[in-house]
């Protein structure tokens, strides 16, 4: 759970500004899209198995 406490004289604008940071900071937003629509077993594995490989293409390049 996220808390954030409006300071002395502080805008409630800053104040939401540093919400939404600490949302993005924690996962929070990214958690929230992933679970907007429902996602079949094979995609998750298709995802998964592509980000391995765009990880692992990144590894190599970086050795060369």
């Amino acid at each position: 759970m996220i808390n954030v406490k409006v300071r002395d004289n502080e805008s409630f604008e800053k104040a939401l500004k540093r919400f939404t940071k600490a949302c993005e900071k924690s996962g929070l937003m990214a958690e929230i899209k992933k679970h907007q629509h429902y996602e079949k077993p094979s995609e998750r594995r298709k995802r998964k198995e592509n980000s391995a490989r765009r990880k692992m293409r990144k590894i190599m390049l970086e050795n060369q």
